[in-house]
């Protein structure tokens, strides 16, 4: 069994720094982060250990410590501003690149379009980019323009972490859908969410499986989940390498590994370390002197069919 790791994987840079932020904030004094800060349970754990609580952007005042945090996945300025008049001090973990759509879309109603965003809707980011703009749309495929209102303009901007060619899809058949309307687009998937699906695609093209690592409503990891599912794949998808069965890969000849944005790098090394022992013992079991000549040829047979 070979093990192939993606070439972009896991902890992107605005995780990372949210991340650092809240770990130097929890060591100055008590700290309540307002949500879960990225979607990793491995994370959570670490920010537990340090005493850092949680709670809710929604329910501005509540909560058991003066220092607030927002996410990386950012907020409203009317979230904000609440906590502030609230009289909490609020640490901003924004990611910069989730702070650029929040600007996009504001310069798109500046210029008069009616604010659309392309994402999961009840997504903490998705909230968050719509927070301020109480007649904006949010489209999750086409069965949703029917919720739009007629409009001259229509200023676009996706949830960062779309898959960019599923985001053009749905734009294309919004311009059609609307004409003669405007549709103003600008493109927020952020770099490396593009870079994680473009490293995955590779990994498609000489793996049989996939093991993706990420939290479980992390949505760029569904993503790489749903992308290695629909080019028929075997997807497995951990939160960290404990979970991993070695009875998982009994057939498995390429396994391809990586991660998604909100994922630690020592996560997924601990990840490639397991897959690494998997194929390591099923080579010493093919190997084994009390296995016969004829059931050795059995046993390894349905992995030649399977590189087939």
């Amino acid at each position: 069994m070979k093990i192939q790791l993606a070439e972009h994987y896991g902890l992107c840079f605005g995780v990372r720094d949210a991340i650092a932020q809240a770990e130097k904030l929890a060591a100055t004094g008590p700290l309540t982060i307002l949500g879960e800060l990225v979607h990793n349970p491995v994370v959570r754990e670490r920010l537990d250990s340090l005493g850092v609580r949680e709670g809710r952007l929604e329910s501005p005042g509540d909560a058991p410590t003066p220092q607030v945090m927002i996410t990386a996945h950012g907020a409203s300025d009317a979230a904000r501003s609440a906590w502030r008049s609230a009289g909490f001090g609020v640490a901003d973990g924004t990611c910069p690149l989730v702070r650029h759509a929040h600007d996009q879309l504001r310069l798109l109603v500046q210029l008069g379009a009616l604010p659309v965003v392309i994402g999961k809707r009840g997504h903490v980011e998705v909230n968050g980019l719509i927070g301020d703009f109480p007649d904006a749309i949010v489209i999750e495929s086409e069965a949703d323009f029917s919720n739009l209102p007629a409009a001259a303009k229509y200023g676009v901007v996706s949830q960062t972490t779309q898959p960019i060619e599923r985001v053009h899809e749905i734009v294309a058949a919004l311009r059609s859908h609307v004409s003669p309307g405007e549709v103003l687009f600008r493109d927020t998937v952020c770099q490396p969410t593009k870079n994680r699906q473009n490293a995955l695609r590779k990994l498609l093209a000489e793996c049989d499986t996939l093991v993706i690592v990420g939290g479980h409503n992390s949505n760029n990891t569904l993503q790489l989940v749903a992308a290695a599912e629909a080019a028929g794949r075997r997807a497995i998808h951990i939160t960290r390498a404990a979970e991993l069965r070695a009875e998982w890969f009994a057939d498995a000849q390429n396994v391809g590994v990586t991660a998604g944005t909100s994922t630690l790098k020592e996560t997924v090394a601990a990840v490639v370390t397991r897959l690494e022992a998997i194929a390591a013992e099923s080579v010493k079991e093919f190997r084994s002197p009390s296995v016969s000549g004829d059931a050795m040829q059995h046993k390894i047979k349905p992995n030649k069919e399977a590189a087939a």
